[in-house]
């Protein structure tokens, strides 16, 4: 795992919303480390909020965590569809019950990235 890149910006910290509707991810859960980077990728023909964001693990292949809060969403949507930098690192994770609470932070990258 990569060391957190100290010139990024630190644009938004929220948690992962819809955890509960992924199925597998209590079973991928072990795997996930805190510090680790995820990816954000726009999902523009949604139905259900037209600023989604989809928050993933960066592996080979990716595991779909669930999405940037609605309501918090819209500036890194307008960033993505902009082609801005982003990505995002796990800052906390537990369970309560049956819900997997995932904390992140999103990152605003040097251009150089």
């Amino acid at each position: 795992m990569a060391a957190p890149n100290s010139s990024a910006l630190v644009l938004l910290e929220c948690l992962v919303a819809g955890t509960t509707h992924r199925p597998g991810l209590p079973k991928y859960e072990p795997q996930l480390q805190i510090g680790q980077r995820l990816v954000l990728v726009r999902e523009a023909d949604s139905t259900y909020d037209d600023w989604a964001v989809r928050v993933l693990t960066a592996d080979a292949e990716p595991v779909w965590l669930g999405y940037l809060p609605e309501g918090r969403n819209e500036t890194v949507a307008r960033l993505l569809d902009a082609s801005f930098p982003l990505e995002a690192r796990l800052n906390h994770k537990a369970w309560e019950e049956e819900w997997l609470h995932l904390e992140i932070e999103v990152l605003l990258l040097p251009s150089n990235q």
